[in-house]
């Protein structure tokens, strides 16, 4: 199995906590970040090959994160998934237009269904 290089940049430490224990359960390195500013310098230091990015922080918003990264030789092709508690209509057509891999809707999915996603987009 393909362990993977996985960032998560949510704010809710618990949300965090919970994702990045099923994905070492899995077998993959995980890296968290409590905000936009430290989220982003995670991901382009660290150079994950899966992002798992929250919409609502405090200081930078996640598309303010996104819009960043895709301007990096780096972060203009890795696979970004969106987290959010909003409808997947609220996700405005410029953080789509970021070319997202997959949006989820943290209050829809178990952690077990997020991580299916995510093995699901490292094997594509």
């Amino acid at each position: 199995m393909f362990m993977a290089k996985i960032a998560i940049i949510e704010d809710d430490q618990a949300i965090a906590q919970m994702y990045r224990m099923k994905f070492e359960e899995a077998g993959h390195q995980v890296e968290t970040a409590g905000n936009g500013k430290l989220g982003l310098e995670l991901a382009t230091t660290q150079k994950p090959d899966i992002v798992l990015l929250d919409m609502v922080m405090p200081d930078t918003t996640g598309d303010q994160v996104l819009a960043k990264l895709r301007q990096t030789e780096w972060g203009e092709t890795v696979k970004v998934v969106i987290l959010t508690n909003k409808g997947e209509q609220e996700v405005s057509q410029a953080v789509r237009d970021l070319d997202v891999s997959g949006i989820i809707i943290k209050a829809n999915m178990t952690p077990r269904h997020v991580a299916e996603v995510v093995e699901q987009l490292l094997t594509t």
